[in-house]
């Protein structure tokens, strides 16, 4: 009994610390990749009404070009009085869109979005996912609308995407083109929508799923793989932005950093101790010799002053025999040699080092080494003010959506990076954030000069985020490079307003190692 509540209680544990360790998705990884899907909508007009004709879904490959199925906008091929029109997930209105190719033999279509309309364009996985893998299907379905009662005009409108979780299932593909089988619930209005991974990049295109006459069967689904989306967008011309790297959460970073720090804790503990018993050491090796060159010194004074001395004696007494000679009258001469010769025998005596000064000693022969090395350091750290190059550490990255290349920086003590652009100083070091006007990302862009490490946060921020970051961004102004510590610390508290607008954790992290380059 005792064992198999011993066996109970560890496999209860078991399962605990794998639950803990399953790796899902980051919502905020699946919600910035829903600002690239889209509705798709398929509108007759005759110039006084409009109707809805149909409704799919689609999603942006580049700022202006929609990927979504053939079945989608089949019905645009032979009716020219039919519009195309895109409908985001945020922001006021919808788009016109032209249909610029068509393939119904594997059910995939490409939008162009027309009047200067753009959206923020989605990342591909070149690669195989893994069987079993999680995915994410993002779309419209109609099921929803109707049950929520929207009209035409609200289908028409800029709304959130759905979002439904599964897992692949099997591996299975249909026969008449390359698809993924999955179980992430579909609408009929997902039709073209993405099926995305755990970190928000595309695997496939949700296209059908399957039919059955019996409740109580499973539904499944199935999606166009990356295979058949990548020959077709090639053969419409088309460069899209994939990433084929591993897919680690934010959460598996920060533990492995956690690990690191203490790793690198306990080793800066061991070195410091290692270096202190290496200073006792050193410090008894020269309390020992400044002992014996102590000893040395104050027998070769006592030495050098005995010999004085009798040097004195010598010229005070032959002094004395000349004097003699001459009734009694010393010569000046013999006054003055014993004389110095005495006074240079009790200065001696005088000037030999103390006992008590050999702990001094000690002190100093292990300071001379010391302040050489604290030279070398010198030197070094100010070779950090040179020309660098970063190169991406992908243990202790994540990248999703960025391209992924080396970084040429130049660092300056104040702050100043490549000779232009100032960086603020707050409580967590050197940062620069980044709210361009013509992307939906703001990045924090930080450098430790200490360990030379170069990071890029990124953070891919809804439409209302990003609106107020730049409203406060506006009311901070950027020093000039070399405007002063006083500066720098001013620009790193303002930059805390933006800091506070953002989520917790970034979407994407890249940590470079710089080194001295050319």
């Amino acid at each position: 009994m005792r064992v198999a509540k011993l066996l109970t209680a560890f496999l209860v544990s078991l399962y605990m610390a794998l639950a803990m360790t399953a790796a899902h998705a980051d919502p905020a990884d699946i919600s910035a990749a829903s600002r690239s899907v889209v509705r798709v909508v398929i509108i007759e007009s005759d110039g006084d009404r409009a109707r809805l004709i149909t409704h799919g879904t689609g999603f942006a490959v580049t700022p202006n070009l929609i990927v979504t199925n053939a079945h989608v906008v089949e019905e645009l091929r032979g009716d020219d009085s039919l519009i195309a029109g895109v409908v985001p997930a945020e922001g006021r209105n919808g788009y016109p869109a032209r249909l610029i190719a068509y393939s119904p033999g594997n059910d995939l279509a490409l939008l162009r979005i027309e009047g200067g309309g753009s959206i923020t364009p989605i990342t591909l996985f070149p690669g195989a996912p893994g069987d079993g893998a999680e995915v994410y299907a993002v779309g419209y379905p109609g099921n929803v609308d109707l049950a929520q009662g929207l009209s035409m005009a609200d289908l028409v409108t800029p709304q959130a995407a759905v979002k439904t979780r599964g897992y692949l299932s099997g591996g299975r593909s249909s026969r008449s083109f390359d698809t993924l089988l999955h179980t992430a619930p579909l609408g009929s209005g997902n039709s073209g929508g993405p099926l995305l991974d755990s970190c928000g990049r595309v695997i496939g295109v949700n296209s059908f799923g399957t039919v059955s006459d019996n409740s109580t069967d499973s539904a499944f689904y199935f999606a166009i793989s990356m295979r058949e989306l990548s020959a077709f967008l090639r053969r419409a011309n088309v460069e899209v932005h994939s990433s084929g790297l591993p897919c680690r959460s934010i959460a598996d970073l920060n533990r492995a950093e956690a690990e690191r720090a203490a790793g690198e804790g306990a080793r800066l503990a061991a070195e410091n101790e290692a270096k202190a018993e290496a200073r006792e050491r050193a410090m008894d090796k020269a309390r020992r010799d400044a002992e014996l060159a102590v000893l040395s010194e104050r027998d070769n004074g006592l030495a050098l002053a005995a010999l004085l001395l009798v040097g004195a004696l010598g010229a005070g007494g032959w002094g004395m025999v000349q004097a003699s000679k001459r009734r009694g009258r010393f010569q000046r001469k013999h006054v003055f040699g014993a004389g110095a010769l005495m006074l240079s025998a009790i200065v001696v005596w005088f000037l030999r080092p103390s006992l008590t000064s050999i702990d001094q000693r000690a002190k100093d022969m292990i300071a001379a080494p010391e302040a050489s090395a604290s030279a070398t350091a010198s030197i070094a750290a100010k070779s950090t003010s040179a020309s660098m190059i970063c190169v991406l550490d992908p243990q202790r990255s994540r990248v999703t959506v960025s391209d992924i290349t080396d970084v040429p920086i130049e660092w300056t003590e104040g702050g100043c990076m490549n000779g232009k652009t100032q960086y603020g100083q707050a409580d967590d070091g050197w940062s620069r954030i980044l709210v361009p006007n013509g992307e939906e990302t703001v990045s924090v862009n930080s450098y430790d000069p200490q360990t030379r490490t170069y990071t890029v946060e990124r953070f891919l921020v809804g439409l209302e985020t990003m609106t107020k970051a730049r409203a406060e961004r506006a009311k901070i102004s950027a020093p000039a490079c070399g405007a002063g510590e006083d500066a720098a610390l001013q620009f790193g508290r303002n930059q805390q307003a933006i800091k506070a607008l953002l989520p917790p954790e970034p979407n994407e992290r890249m940590r470079y190692n710089c080194q001295p380059g050319q």
